[in-house]
């Protein structure tokens, strides 16, 4: 598995473990990779991953919120939720991955740990987000061009 897609699995696992135990992240973190040791690539994307979500988890909850129609995002279901979390934060924060990069990647874990449709869930709101929100998704990863 590579380095950044087994990263995007931790990050998923931790995410879940979050909401799930309500403590604190950085705490979570620590343990988990205790627990389950990672390369150094692999640990430090998914911290990033993770900080960048945690930071601004109001932010990409309210631009997932926006384009789920007739859904909230507090009723989803813990997994698509958070794969929805890791794919905006790589579209809006993640300087270095190309969206459709991000978009496949999190629609590949939808595949692995979602139900039968979250794949096609999670393709639907991203790639909405990307055609919608192109010109902040620029502006956000290259501020030379505002």
């Amino acid at each position: 598995m590579r380095v950044r897609t087994k990263a995007r699995e931790v990050a998923l696992h931790l995410l879940y473990q979050f909401e799930i135990c309500k403590q604190d992240i950085s705490v979570l973190t620590d343990k988990y990779l205790d627990e389950y040791p990672q390369k150094e690539e692999v640990e430090s994307f998914s911290r990033l991953l993770v900080s960048e979500i945690i930071a601004n988890i109001e932010y990409i909850d309210a631009m997932l919120s926006k384009y789920v129609k007739n859904w909230q995002i507090d009723r989803m279901a813990v997994i698509d939720r958070n794969v929805l979390r890791i794919g905006c934060c790589e579209l809006l924060f993640i300087k270095d991955v190309p969206p459709k990069v991000a978009i496949n990647e999190a629609i590949e874990l939808a595949k692995r740990f979602g139900d039968l449709d979250s794949p096609r869930f999670t393709n639907g709101i991203l790639d909405k987000i990307y055609k919608m929100e192109q010109e902040e998704i620029d502006r956000r990863k290259d501020p030379s061009k505002n």
